[in-house]
C-alpha cells in the first residue's frame, strides 16, 4: 500500500491542465464494443480505473493500439464471448464500477451480456436496478445469481419502447442508450441523465451512425439501426479535477491557472465556488484563480445560512461536495452541505475534525461547516483515503496544513487522478510517494 507524505502550508503557483474526464472515458470505452470498425479515442486519462477497463477490453478480444500518451485505437471485430463466463472475468469485472457499462453494448451487438457485481467507491448504496429494468423493457431476459453475485442478460431480439427511468442515473442512461441504438424501432427515454459526458457519448454514437435526438435534454428519442461504424472522439477535460484545482488554490492561497477547461461544459460549478467567495477569471478557455488571503461565504437573500446540495445535471455534481466541504473549513462564514445521493460520502469529516475543522455532522447526508477564516489553520496529521473524492479532499486539506501529514491508501486517489503528485509538485507542492 502506498502513501503520500506532505509538507503543507506552502503557496503554489503555475499552470495545470486537467486530465481527460474519467466518467466520460468509462462510457466511451465501453461503446467501442458496439462496432467492428476502428474507433480512435483521444484525451484518455492514465488512471487506475481506466487502465483496468482497457485491460478488460483487451481480454475480451478488442485489438488495442496505443497511439500516444493519451490516444488509443480500438477495433472490436473479434470478441471472445466465452471470456464472459471465465473465472478471470468474474474477478477482474468486480474491480471497477464502470464495468457494468459493457453489458449494454454486448447485449445490443451479440444478444447477451454478463457481469459480476461491480466494485467502486464505498460511498453507500449504488443500485443497478435502472440498468436491468431498462434492458428488460427493450426485450432482454434478466437473471441474477445471488450465490456467485453474477448478472446475466440475454435476448432473442431487442425492440424499441417507451420508458420512464425511476432515477436519472448517468451510467444507467448510458447503458440503456448503448443498447437502444441497435434495437428495432423507436426507443423513448424520459428522465434520462443529461450530463455533458452523456451528451458526449450520444454525439459519438451519432458519428458512428446512430440516430439519437434530444441530446442535452432529459428526453431522448432513438431510432434503432442495424450496424454502427467507426469514428474518432476526443474526451472532455475532467470537471471534477477542475473543481478540485479551484478548491486547492483557495485553500493554499495559491495563484493557479487551469488550462483548457471547456468552460461552457462546466455548468454551475464555477458559480458554486464563487458562492464560497472564491474569485476566478476566465482568460480565453483558461480559468485563472488568484491568491486570496480570505474568502467569505454568501448568505441567502433573507440572511439564512447558505446550503449547497447535489442533484442531477444541470444541478451540482455530488463528486465535488467533498471538495466544497474542505474549502469551507477555512472560509469566513458557515454553510450547510447536503449530500443527497450517497449516505456514506460525508463520513470522512471525522478526519477533518481531527485536523481542527469545525464541522457538525448532522446525519449521514448533512454537515454544517463553520468556517475558521484562517484564524486557526488545519493541523497536520495522519489519515487514510476512503474513496477517490474524499482522498483528494484530504490531500487538499494536508497541503493547506503547516507541518507533515501522511495519507495512506492513496491507490484510491490514483483511481481517479492522473499523476497527481507529480503535477502538484510542478506547482511547488512538497509531496513524496512512499510504499
Amino acid at each position: 500500500m502506498s502513501s503520500f507524505i506532505i509538507e503543507g502550508g506552502l503557496k503554489l503557483k503555475g499552470e495545470i491542465e486537467p486530465q481527460g474526464a474519467k466518467n466520460e472515458a468509462l462510457q466511451i470505452l465501453c461503446a467501442v464494443l458496439l462496432s467492428e470498425e476502428e474507433i480512435i479515442i483521444n484525451n484518455v486519462p492514465d488512471i487506475v480505473d481506466i487502465n483496468i477497463l482497457i485491460d478488460l477490453l483487451n481480454d475480451l478480444g478488442v485489438k488495442i493500439v496505443k497511439l500516444s500518451d493519451s490516444s488509443y485505437s480500438f477495433t472490436a471485430d473479434k470478441i471472445n464471448l466465452d471470456y464472459l463466463t471465465s473465472d478471470e472475468f468474474k474477478v477482474k469485472g468486480t474491480k471497477i464500477r464502470g464495468s457494468i457499462m459493457i453489458v449494454g453494448p454486448l447485449l445490443a451487438r451479440f444478444g447477451k451480456g454478463f457481469i459480476p457485481r461491480p466494485g467502486g467507491d464505498k460511498i453507500g448504496r449504488r443500485r443497478l436496478d435502472t440498468h436491468f429494468i431498462g434492458f428488460q423493457k427493450l426485450g432482454a431476459d434478466f437473471e441474477y445469481d445471488s450465490k456467485e453475485q453474477f448478472y446475466r442478460v440475454t435476448t432473442k431480439g431487442l425492440k424499441g419502447t417507451y420508458m420512464l427511468l425511476d432515477e436519472a442515473s448517468v451510467t444507467g442512461t448510458a447503458n440503456i442508450v448503448m443498447t437502444a441504438v441497435m434495437a428495432k424501432g423507436t426507443t423513448t427515454i424520459y428522465n434520462a441523465a443529461c450530463e455533458p459526458y452523456l451528451q458526449q457519448l450520444c454525439k459519438m454514437l451519432n458519428s458512428m451512425g446512430a440516430d439519437i435526438k434530444g441530446i442535452g435534454s432529459n428526453l431522448l428519442v432513438i431510432e434503432g439501426v442495424s450496424k454502427l461504424g467507426g469514428c474518432q472522439h476526443t474526451i472532455l477535460p475532467d470537471m471534477i479535477e477542475i473543481g478540485s484545482f479551484i478548491g486547492l488554490a483557495a485553500m493554499t492561497q495559491s495563484e493557479i491557472t487551469i488550462k483548457n477547461v471547456k468552460y461552457n461544459e462546466l455548468g454551475i460549478i464555477p458559480r458554486v465556488f464563487q458562492k464560497l467567495g472564491i474569485k476566478m477569471e476566465l482568460r480565453g478557455d483558461d480559468l485563472f484563480i488568484p491568491s486570496q488571503e480570505s474568502y467569505e461565504i454568501e448568505s441567502f437573500i433573507d440572511g439564512s445560512i447558505l446550503t449547497i446540495s447535489d442533484s442531477p445535471w444541470p444541478g451540482f455534481t455530488p463528486d465535488l461536495l467533498s471538495i466544497i466541504l474542505v474549502v469551507a473549513t477555512q472560509a469566513k462564514g458557515s454553510v450547510l452541505i447536503h449530500q443527497k445521493m450517497f449516505e456514506s460520502r460525508l463520513f470522512f469529516t471525522d478526519k477533518l475534525i481531527d485536523m481542527g475543522a469545525q464541522i457538525i455532522l448532522c446525519d449521514p447526508h448533512r454537515a454544517t461547516v463553520i468556517g475558521l477564516n484562517r484564524t486557526s489553520p488545519l493541523k497536520a496529521t495522519r489519515m487514510t483515503s476512503p474513496d477517490i473524492r474524499a482522498g483528494v479532499s484530504l490531500l487538499i486539506a494536508a497541503l493547506s496544513a503547516p507541518g507533515t501529514s501522511t495519507i495512506d491508501n492513496i491507490n484510491q486517489i490514483d483511481r481517479g487522478y492522473q499523476n497527481i503528485d507529480k503535477r502538484l509538485i510542478a506547482l511547488g507542492a512538497n509531496i513524496k510517494r512512499v510504499n
